[in-house]
């Protein structure tokens, strides 16, 4: 695994902890010479992990449309910074450079990202893991709505359990690189219909 996407706030949150993991995170991914893919803002989470990876050698890769470069949030000190038009451009071209996901704390974006990779692996148009950084618990409410979704019978229990979900940063890693989707069910070729 030599990439991973991190979808995650243009806002530090209210507490310290989201930034400190962030930090975290981006700190192990340098050490473990994981090339971090994100969405290439310099403000809030995005920003921090973008700066630690940095801080400790390592290689990023931002991806940002150009009405954010427009606004002034895109982080002009990464290894490389692509400029696109859309945002769909912008979520495809993130999914083709990345081995994984991750999703931290963060508002609809984030969500909106996570849930299509989390879409597309169900359809299988990717096979890559797909995880959540549950720091502070951030994520509970969005866990018990998973759940609720298994048992109305709008979500597959085995597509749930191929997300990954931990609250420390080595041990999302681990996880992380030791993850095997699990497949029950014959696919539709999509590119036949």
């Amino acid at each position: 695994m030599k990439s991973i996407a991190i979808f995650c706030g243009a806002s530090s949150g209210h507490h310290p902890v989201y930034r400190e993991a962030a930090q975290a995170l981006g700190s192990l991914f340098a050490q473990k010479g994981i090339r971090l893919v994100y969405g290439g803002g310099k403000v809030g989470l995005m920003g921090t992990i973008a700066d630690a990876v940095l801080a400790h050698g390592g290689e990023v890769v931002g991806v940002i449309p150009q009405s954010l470069v427009d606004m002034e949030v895109a982080h002009q000190g990464l290894t490389q910074l692509h400029v696109v038009q859309t945002m769909h451009e912008r979520k495809a071209l993130m999914a083709a450079e990345s081995d994984a996901f991750v999703a931290m704390p963060g508002g609809f974006g984030t969500f909106d990202e996570f849930c299509e990779i989390v879409t597309w692996n169900q359809l299988r148009i990717i096979q890559k893991p797909a995880a959540l950084f549950n720091v502070n618990g951030y994520f509970n409410p969005f866990l018990q709505m998973l759940d609720q979704a298994v048992t109305e019978g709008f979500l597959k229990a085995e597509h749930k359990s191929n997300l990954i979900i931990s609250d420390q940063s080595q041990d999302l890693l681990t996880q992380l690189l030791h993850h095997a989707p699990v497949i029950t069910q014959k696919w539709v070729d999509f590119n036949r219909i």
